[in-house]
């Protein structure tokens, strides 16, 4: 039996470590400034500026997926090197990557270099979820799973997992047309604390008029997955580490245990959701075995 190796995308956020811990590897989204200037996500280190410079731009940043090549240049040693491949990345709601992964491992095929024994899994969500599902993944690769297995890991993952954002605005949702289904709040409901989930794409949950409010609700969340037995949890932030550590707090008194891990969004997601976002997910511990 072959070991399998699990390849995820920038846009699960993982702090430092974490991916070369539980033998991840990661391929690069990119933010594009304009036409002068394109960004491998992965080299964006200065969340700070990046985040200043987009409060005050007049025209956004546009993202872009990895592209084939990108994901042949992941695959191709791994599958030499006799290993499988589990590739579990960003919806396809929101983003082409899952596209990319598929034609590459496609090319390997008919060139006959393993691309078979490739997985292709659409998380469905992006971010502190499919960092989640990506750990889970991995943990049961290092378990010595087949190919099949893992897979059938991954798909439970996405099954079993939500996930929550309060957004600060919906402003920057509105500029970058990543709308998805919160289309009906867009106008007047600018000024509220928008919650919303992500199920292939961008849905809306409820609205509430203030931040303290808004708070609440996601340790409700919180709970909600707990009392479900989903206790294996992360929370991530944008611009908003004193928010998040008090839900950190928070959260560690709902489920008794601590988070799988805890980070900042970067440039991809954080183009089209602005700063201010806070957010919470959960997911079944034994899927993370």
């Amino acid at each position: 039996m072959r070991p399998v190796t699990v390849v995820t995308d920038t846009t699960a956020y993982l702090p430092p470590g974490v991916a070369e811990s539980n033998q991840l590897e990661l391929v690069s989204l990119y933010v594009n400034h304009g036409t002068t200037r394109t960004v491998r996500e992965i080299d964006m280190v200065d969340l700070d500026a990046f985040y200043d410079e987009m409060r005050s731009a007049e025209e956004l940043p546009t993202t872009s997926q990895p592209s084939v090549g990108d994901f042949t240049q992941a695959y191709e040693p791994l599958l030499a090197a006799g290993e499988d491949v589990v590739s579990v990345h960003i919806s396809s709601g929101l983003s082409g990557t899952c596209d990319s992964a598929r034609q590459a491992a496609e090319a390997l095929a008919r060139e006959g270099k393993g691309g078979e024994r490739i997985r292709v899994v659409d998380s469905q969500v992006t971010a502190g979820g499919l960092g989640l599902i990506a750990i889970g993944t991995a943990r049961h690769a290092r378990a010595g799973n087949d190919l099949d297995a893992v897979a059938e890991r991954a798909d439970a993952l996405c099954a079993g997992l939500k996930t929550w954002f309060v957004l600060d605005t919906l402003e920057y949702l509105k500029r970058s047309g990543r709308v998805g289904g919160v289309s009906a709040w867009i106008g007047s409901t600018l000024k509220v604390k928008p919650v919303v989930t992500i199920q292939g794409e961008v849905r809306p949950v409820e609205r509430v008029r203030t931040s303290k409010r808004a708070f609440e609700r996601l340790v409700d969340y919180a709970q909600q997955r707990h009392d479900s037995g989903a206790d294996a949890w992360t929370v991530q932030h944008i611009q908003a580490p004193e928010q998040a550590e008090r839900l950190v707090e928070r959260c560690r008194e709902v489920f008794r245990n601590e988070p799988v891990f805890v980070s900042e969004i970067g440039a991809v997601v954080g183009t089209h959701t602005g700063p201010g976002l806070l957010g919470v997910a959960g997911v079944p511990s034994e899927l993370m075995a």
